[in-house]
């Protein structure tokens, strides 16, 4: 630029009498100031936001405090730039105000029975965070945790961190990772991977709160939802599983043929539902481990846009928001209330440890913990 030009910033600044600050000019498309989520946690654990962009335009921010993904940003079907994940707009809320919004989910994604494990005849007491049961790896799960983050590209960063032997009485010292890559054809590709140097059990996730609808203020079943699968692992009034299958033809489970969540989700008369305050129940999935094969989609009327989850995973959580009440407060200042997201949790089935004839989830020296899960985006019109 020669002497003399003035940037259209400047003379703006100049002739409102206002200065842009730095962090105002390095907004993310989501609206999202990256110096509010700058921290340093116990005086060594930097935190900050990372952002991944494709040439599609498509925006995905991440931070390392548990992992976390912030916003999702994907064109509507007239090419509208939305926002369709719930969380907070800095890191003061994600440390200070307990929630799962956007954060990778372990040492063990959903609950434990009595909070207890048998590995090797031995029997471990893990803490009772949930009705009795141990909840999404203990009070200080991995969600709370700072990872180390190499973001390599504008499309990948991976995350890890370092569980010590003991971490929330879980045994072996684990080193675990989380790479998110986002693709050119507006994908989301999750990939975990977990070691250890003492047999121990793994069962990681995503805990994203999604609304399709882009308006978080007000509730999202009007979604459609498909899932493909035949049966759901039923849960006690403490959100517990007795080890047993329920076929979901013929109840209101069954979303085999895409519908409103709306319909069957405050059908209280349904013991299950009742149980669950809503949907928050394992289904098990019929693509038997293959990702290439579409395991849930969710889709707003309103925006057109839609989701696809793919799985290598044998069973996948959908909640459906039933525990915000209003009282919480996210990117914006918008107050969430009950059953404004969704959520599509790929996992292990719950309580696994404890369930010999499920698929295992005790990850042992010398092997690697894996799981692939694809949140592909796209629009209908």
């Amino acid at each position: 630029m020669k002497k003399g030009l003035i940037s259209m910033g400047v003379l703006l600044a100049f002739l409102t009498g206002c200065t842009p600050t730095p962090s105002q000019q390095n907004l993310t498309l989501s609206g999202l100031d990256p110096a509010r989520f700058e921290k340093l946690i116990d005086d060594t654990k930097p935190v900050k936001l990372y952002t991944l962009k494709n040439e599609s335009g498509m925006e995905v921010c991440i931070t390392n405090f548990g992992a976390r993904i912030v916003s999702i940003m994907v064109p509507d079907k007239n090419g509208k730039m939305t926002d369709v994940v719930l969380g907070f707009d800095n890191i003061e809320d994600y440390i200070n105000v307990p929630s799962d919004f956007g954060a990778t989910i372990g040492r063990y994604a959903n609950r434990i029975g009595q909070g207890k494990i048998t590995i090797d005849g031995q029997e471990i007491q893990l803490p009772q965070n949930n009705y009795e049961h141990c909840l999404h790896g203990g009070p200080t799960g991995w969600q709370y945790q700072v990872f180390k983050a190499i973001q390599t590209d504008d499309k990948t960063i991976k995350l890890t961190v370092e569980s010590p032997d003991g971490d929330n009485n879980f045994p072996g010292n684990v080193i675990a990772s989380v790479t998110y890559t986002l693709t050119e054809n507006n994908a989301i590709d999750i990939q975990y991977e977990a070691t250890t140097d003492r047999k121990t059990v793994i069962n990681m996730t995503n805990h994203s709160y999604f609304n399709l609808n882009g308006d978080p203020s007000a509730s999202s079943m009007n979604q459609v939802l498909y899932l493909a699968s035949d049966s759901i692992t039923p849960v006690d009034s403490t959100f517990m599983t007795n080890g047993e299958m329920m076929a979901v033809a013929g109840t209101p489970f069954d979303f085999n043929t895409p519908k409103a969540i709306e319909q069957d989700v405050n059908n209280f008369d349904n013991e299950q539902i009742k149980f669950g305050k809503g949907f928050d129940h394992n289904w098990v999935l019929k693509n038997k481990g293959d990702i290439k094969q579409v395991a849930a989609q969710l889709t707003s009327p309103i925006t057109g846009i839609t989701l696809e989850v793919y799985t290598d995973e044998p069973g996948i959580q959908l909640y459906t928001g039933n525990f915000l009440d209003g009282t919480v407060k996210g990117k914006n200042g918008i107050v969430y209330p009950q059953r404004a997201s969704v959520c599509l949790e790929t996992q292990h089935y719950p309580d696994s440890p404890n369930k010999a004839h499920w698929p295992s989830v005790v990850l042992e020296p010398g092997k690697t913990y894996t799981s692939h899960c694809i949140f592909q985006f796209g629009v209908v019109k």
